[in-house]
């Protein structure tokens, strides 16, 4: 079981805060962009049907295809998660490939230079997977 104040759980990084910015892979084969301050708990509320989002009721996710922590504030992140959600699927696909990539990205389109943080999925899932 994560401690409470592990990477995962804990929204300050040296009183810095941080989001999460992430790509789901849902049950119709489609792809679920958003953003989060506590990657494990929004997932798991998106497994068990408890997210406050629609979509992944209706097509609940199979698996996290990436993510990544954001050292921007909210509204950087939200609009990050935007830009990925107007993103056709091989744009998506080529960032679940390529995760360093939504840095240029991010930067050509937001003209924003970030502190990003790729993270390994297939860690976040047997995290959870652990902690069920």
């Amino acid at each position: 079981m994560l401690r409470h104040g592990t990477i995962f759980h804990k929204k300050t990084v040296n009183k810095k805060v941080y989001y999460w910015i992430y790509i789901l892979q849902v049950s119709n084969g489609y792809y679920y962009t958003g953003y989060t301050n506590n990657l494990i708990r929004r997932y798991k509320d998106h497994i068990s049907g408890k997210a406050d989002c629609k979509y992944t009721r209706s097509f609940p996710p199979v698996k996290i295809k990436q993510c990544w922590q954001v050292f921007e504030d909210k509204g950087s992140a939200m609009k990050i998660e935007n830009l990925i959600k107007r993103k056709g699927r091989k744009v998506k696909e080529d960032l679940v490939n390529n995760p360093k990539k939504l840095k240029k990205i991010v930067f050509n389109s937001l003209v924003l230079n970030l502190k990003i943080k790729t993270y390994n999925s297939i860690k976040i899932e047997n995290i959870v997977k652990k902690e069920n």
